[in-house]
């Protein structure tokens, strides 16, 4: 399939819905066991902005069920993972990147054994294409994101916004 350029126009709103999920979508109305979400106003915007071809069809299902879809359900528990570290440790930067690298070696894992039962390879293929290569550049990530999330957190906490008192801020 050929792959098609994204132009300018399709960059920006896609940014700009992303960042009207992540305001609009925890906002809901509890009326029962399923709450009323402006999650799906901003898809069905997006939808009207963006049509049915944007990413050429290769997004949602398709991606998932494809052979890179484990780590993208891994990106789940890095974050969970992740974050449950973060937050027993109060935000204290070593324990947070152990919590991290955990969460990736998880996603690694899960992703990992997806690639090999979508493409019915060898484990020893699958790590040589899927996570050697990612390592370190990974780790590096780790590192400032541990450096930058400590820095944004204890200014956030500062401001009022975050309401976690962190190792980081004392």
């Amino acid at each position: 399939m050929k792959s098609k350029k994204l132009t300018t126009y399709q960059m920006s709103v896609t940014a700009l819905m992303a960042a009207a999920m992540c305001v609009l979508g925890p906002l809901t109305v509890p009326i029962g066991a399923i709450p009323i979400s402006l999650a799906n106003f901003v898809i069905c915007l997006t939808a009207w902005l963006l049509g049915p071809k944007f990413s050429g069809y290769g997004a949602g299902i398709a991606k998932l069920a494809g052979p890179t879809g484990g780590y993208l359900v891994g990106y789940l528990l890095l974050a969970f993972i992740g974050g449950l570290f973060i937050e027993k440790s109060k935000g204290q930067p070593v324990v947070s990147g152990i919590g991290l690298v955990l969460g990736d070696a998880a996603c690694y894992v899960l992703g990992t054994a997806w690639f090999v039962f979508q493409m019915q390879c060898e484990l020893s293929y699958a790590l040589s294409v899927c996570v050697y290569p990612f390592i370190a550049l990974d780790l590096a990530k780790i590192v400032v994101s541990c450096v930058v999330g400590a820095l944004l957190r204890k200014r956030l906490e500062q401001a009022g916004v975050l309401k976690l008192q962190s190792a980081v801020s004392e």
